[in-house]
């Protein structure tokens, strides 16, 4: 019998670390709700990030996938996931390291796709997120807990308050959509923010073709004087900013915000 994830927190004394931006959830029933909301596991290797102590584990377990590979990086946490080992076996493979530094390709092996479910640490998960972009071919779906803000950041539309270099980075290369709001209550401790579900799913091709250096320098520029009109703000990058923008066919007075991501790679191939 396994021991439930609140007793595997006390009997080993695992108070969630701030420094580490740990916050637990305990409840079984929400833990196996996000692994359901990341499609059928079965035939699936799954990569979770910062397992805690286990309770989305469990829930990615008993959703039957073919094999679990958890990344932690706080040690207190690896008894808790020893136990979860026993229970069940070979299915599942706990990594001590830190994910910012690990080579997925490599533990991952092969040349099979594989998912990642993870709730991540607020400190590192859009860092994280960019890293995983560089692998995304390999990658056949991304289901992350994040900040509310920064899943609206991701998902936001052309137009829109949260439209930024976020959400044209992670779309040119993904599709994307908020799957549910998670309420503060069901994390111990609760933490001071609303998180969100966010399920980040690989297209098949970019939108654009552009490499993704120069769309992210092109963006980062726009965005960085984003109340300013692209005439102005692309004088970072181009000397000749009005006439180019006139050349791919976009209004120099339009700001970054108003621009579509094809847009944004017909500007990057200029550069």
């Amino acid at each position: 019998m396994l021991p439930s994830t609140s007793d595997l927190i006390k009997k080993y004394q695992l108070d969630a670390q701030k420094s580490l931006g740990q916050n637990f959830i305990l409840d079984k029933n929400f833990t196996d709700k996000i692994a359901k909301s990341a499609g059928d596991l079965s035939n699936s290797i799954v990569l979770e990030v910062g397992p805690g102590p286990g309770s989305l584990t469990r829930s990615i377990l008993d959703a039957g996938a073919k094999k679990l590979i958890a990344i932690e990086k706080d040690s207190r946490c690896l008894v808790a996931l020893a136990e979860l080992k026993n229970f069940y076996g070979e299915r599942f493979e706990i990594l001590e390291d830190d994910a910012m530094k690990i080579d997925e390709l490599k533990i991952i092996g092969g040349t099979e796709k594989f998912k990642i479910i993870a709730n991540l640490p607020y400190n590192i998960g859009t860092p994280l997120l960019f890293k995983w972009l560089k692998i995304s071919p390999r990658i056949s779906s991304m289901t992350l807990m994040l900040q509310k803000e920064v899943v609206e950041r991701i998902v936001a539309k052309p137009g829109q308050n949260h439209y930024g270099r976020l959400a044209v980075m992670v779309n040119f290369l993904c599709e994307t959509r908020m799957v549910f709001t998670v309420n503060k209550s069901v994390f111990t401790p609760p933490p001071k923010v609303t998180s969100a579900i966010v399920e980040i799913i690989p297209r098949a091709k970019p939108l654009g073709d552009v490499e993704f250096k120069k769309l992210e320098r092109l963006v980062a520029a726009a965005f960085n004087q984003r109340r300013k009109m692209l005439r102005s703000s692309l004088k970072a990058v181009f000397k000749n900013a009005e006439e180019v923008l006139n050349e791919v066919g976009i209004k120099p007075e339009l700001r970054a915000e108003n621009l579509t991501i094809e847009e944004f790679c017909r500007l990057a191939a200029k550069l």
